[in-house]
């Protein structure tokens, strides 16, 4: 029986403090359905911690490099601890953006066009046809990302805030609607539509109150919303995620635009905050926090 639950979370990348909220929410939830929670503010003795506890499973809310990237995976494999969401080489392949699209490309899935560049390569002009996106190689909850229009000068190397290493990926803007799709083991839970207040959904968007209204579900034509979902399938198996996934895209259907979507990215371990999508999809299709928190616990394991 899987009655123990250590719940890590915090950590040390950027997306700390969202770790920490989605920690805390998922720590309530599992201790409401009955399961003994330990929660563990996680630093460089995890391993220490995790042997005195015991648990019978690890529930993985950290977010970005070392919680989410195959590293703590790997502990946890070393240690025989069963835990969520995916495996070490899902979770790597994941978080490695380039890598990803490389994989999903040779697979037929639709994405924009892009490349890793040197940062020092901005200086001698726009390394692409504006507008474009400028993403960090490694990084989640949009921690990084910048949007760049014609007329604008923003130069990652001149940066002081950039802290992402020494190589970016630049990829072509996409205009259109924002749609992120749930996928819960083998099914789709459903697709949402995001439209920020901002110019685009970035980090404060995304956890703060009324930045961005949330369209559940996303209102699209029903054989597009159709071939979205079972393309982000697809994207998940392709990898090999495991557990709940959350996949992002564009869907451009403005003016004179292509009428396509593309698939941006994917997170293997979606936030679990107040304002997080993955539960609110859930919730469209009458699952609770509650029982959504317990499946991630009874579908732990390790070997994944």
């Amino acid at each position: 029986m899987k009655n123990h639950v250590a719940v890590l979370m915090g950590g040390w990348s950027s997306e700390r403090e969202v770790s920490l909220t989605s920690g805390r929410a998922v720590s309530k939830a599992l201790k409401d359905e009955g399961f003994k929670v330990s929660e563990i503010d996680v630093d460089r003795d995890l391993a220490t911690k995790l042997s005195a506890l015991k648990p019978d499973v690890a529930f993985n809310a950290l977010h970005g490099p070392f919680g989410e990237d195959g590293t703590v995976q790997g502990l946890l494999e070393l240690l025989a601890v069963p835990y969520t969401h995916s495996g070490v080489l899902a979770s790597a392949l994941a978080m490695n953006k380039p890598m990803a699209k490389d994989i999903w490309r040779n697979h037929g899935l639709p994405m924009a066009n892009g490349q890793v560049v040197h940062r020092s390569a901005f200086r001698a002009g726009p390394v692409m046809p504006f507008p474009y996106v400028i993403k960090p190689l490694n990084e989640g909850s949009s921690v990084g990302v910048h949007i760049v229009f014609n007329g604008d000068n923003y130069q990652p190397q001149d940066d002081a805030t950039w802290h992402f290493g020494e190589h970016v990926l630049v990829e072509q803007y996409i205009p259109g609607r924002e749609i992120q799709i749930a996928v819960m083991g083998d099914r789709v839970l459903g697709a949402i539509e995001i439209k920020a207040h901002g110019r685009f959904y970035d980090y404060e968007a995304k956890y703060t109150d009324g930045k961005a209204t949330h369209l559940m579900p996303a209102p699209l034509p029903q054989a597009i919303y159709d071939e979205i979902c079972a393309l982000a399938l697809k994207a998940h198996q392709t990898l090999g995620c495991r557990g709940v996934t959350r996949s992002d895209w564009r869907y451009d259907d403005t003016e004179g635009g292509s009428g396509k979507f593309f698939l941006l990215e994917i997170n293997t371990q979606p936030g679990m905050t107040p304002l997080s999508l993955v539960p609110e999809i859930a919730a469209h299709q009458g699952i609770s926090f509650g029982q959504l928190v317990r499946w991630m616990v009874e579908d732990a394991s390790c070997d994944r």
